[in-house]
């Protein structure tokens, strides 16, 4: 019997995919609330779990897409929705974000796609691509969210999807090292319980995301569809109105 993370998109909606998205996004605006003029610096911890759960949400749509005949022409319209709200979340994102010193995070997932999908596809475009995605990643890294282990993070989850669970201790090292794990050790052996939790967030992130997405098959949230990406710039712009309310 083949695995419902792997049955094609048209075959069936996957709610516990659907869900994964709806609490990466909730742990991504409680991180970014910490901008808004309050002292939350607590979020920290749960915004540690977004990004390797939207990045595990990429490796799901990659391998489900994989598992059809075609070519995976859907997978090169995620691209482009993810190139096209790149560009129209920087100005948001830079509004909002305090001196932000790398782009939004939609580039790294962009070229997290392009690297899973050449591990994938092994040949033609989608390798070369690939291989130009992750150059990009280490030449630009500084430059982009989550640098280049960012960019490699969906791969490593791809890898590991269907493995068993203690393989996602591995890409949770990867996550950790994403995140800025020179300030996060230092602080935590100071004594920061935030950096600490933070850390131990990190670690365990992809081992949750593979939690929800095997055990929670029943659920039935409200389907992610393309609007959902409005949701990204939209939340900056929204954040900015609170914050200037309460300024």
């Amino acid at each position: 019997m083949p695995d419902p993370i792997l049955t094609p998109f048209a075959a069936r909606r996957d709610g516990a995919l659907d869900l994964l998205k709806w609490l990466a996004l909730l742990c991504m605006v409680l991180d970014h609330l910490r901008y808004v003029g309050w002292s939350l610096d607590l979020l920290y911890v749960p915004g540690r779990l977004a990004f390797p759960w939207f990045c595990l949400a990429l490796a799901a749509n990659v391998a489900r897409a994989g598992a059809t005949a075609r070519e995976g022409a859907g997978q090169w319209r995620y691209l482009g929705w993810l190139l096209l709200f790149s560009l129209l979340s920087e100005v948001p994102y830079r509004l909002y974000i305090p001196d932000p010193d790398t782009l939004n995070v939609l580039p790294t997932l962009a070229l997290g796609l392009l690297v899973a999908r050449a591990w994938q596809r092994r040949g033609g475009l989608a390798l070369w691509l690939g291989i130009v995605a992750a150059l990009l990643g280490g030449l630009f890294d500084r430059y982009l969210m989550f640098g280049l282990f960012g960019v490699l993070l969906p791969l490593a989850l791809l890898l590991v999807l269907q493995r068993r669970w203690y393989w996602a201790l591995l890409p949770g090292l990867l996550c950790l090292a994403a995140n800025q794990w020179e300030s996060l050790l230092p602080a935590a052996r100071q004594g920061s319980q935030v950096a600490a939790w933070a850390m131990v967030a990190c670690v365990l992130a992809p081992w949750l995301g593979l939690a929800i997405l095997r055990r929670l098959r029943g659920v039935s949230p409200p389907p992610m569809r393309r609007w959902a990406y409005l949701l990204y710039p939209g939340h900056f712009l929204l954040l900015l109105a609170l914050r200037n309310l309460l300024a």
